[in-house]
């Protein structure tokens, strides 16, 4: 179990809500300017090297390290959530994402693309390891994020 130890990333300074604006705001320009298959690869890069840490405990075997990560953003941003164990899967259930609503306030609209952050870093996350990372999008910054066992 690793809940006795630090988690890697669970910055616990002042939020700034508006890093996702600015997130919502690249979005665009990178498709805008170099397609959405840039983006992808951006985010796969993010998936594989920036939260290396997580991915690392994946490929080993080990879920509860991305379960450990949702569960301290989500509730650090307030976020109306719950993580479920469903038979052999692990459930995000996301029905007001925090990083989607405040963009909605704050910006003329939500890219079509700003979800992709999750998808594509998720399954970036999830590659070479015994687990898949599936997120479904359910509705506007609504979400389920499921993790469970590859199948042969």
């Amino acid at each position: 179990m690793t809940e006795d130890r630090p988690l890697r990333y669970h910055e616990t300074g002042n939020i700034h809500l508006d890093f996702h604006g600015a997130t919502n705001t690249t979005i665009d320009f990178i498709v805008a300017n170099y397609g959405v298959a840039v983006l992808h690869e951006i985010f796969e890069k993010v998936g594989k090297d920036v939260y290396a840490d997580i991915r690392a405990h994946l490929i080993a075997g080990d879920a509860q390290e991305l379960v450990r990560h949702w569960r301290h953003f989500f509730e650090r941003e307030n976020a109306d959530f719950d993580i479920a164990v469903e038979g052999d899967e692990i459930v995000l259930t996301v029905r007001r994402c925090p990083a989607y609503a405040h963009v909605q306030k704050i910006a003329p609209s939500v890219s079509p693309w700003f979800c992709d952050q999750t998808v594509k870093t998720n399954e970036a996350m999830a590659e070479g390891s015994p687990f898949e990372v599936a997120t479904e999008i359910t509705g506007p910054g609504a979400c389920r994020q499921i993790i469970r066992k590859r199948r042969p």
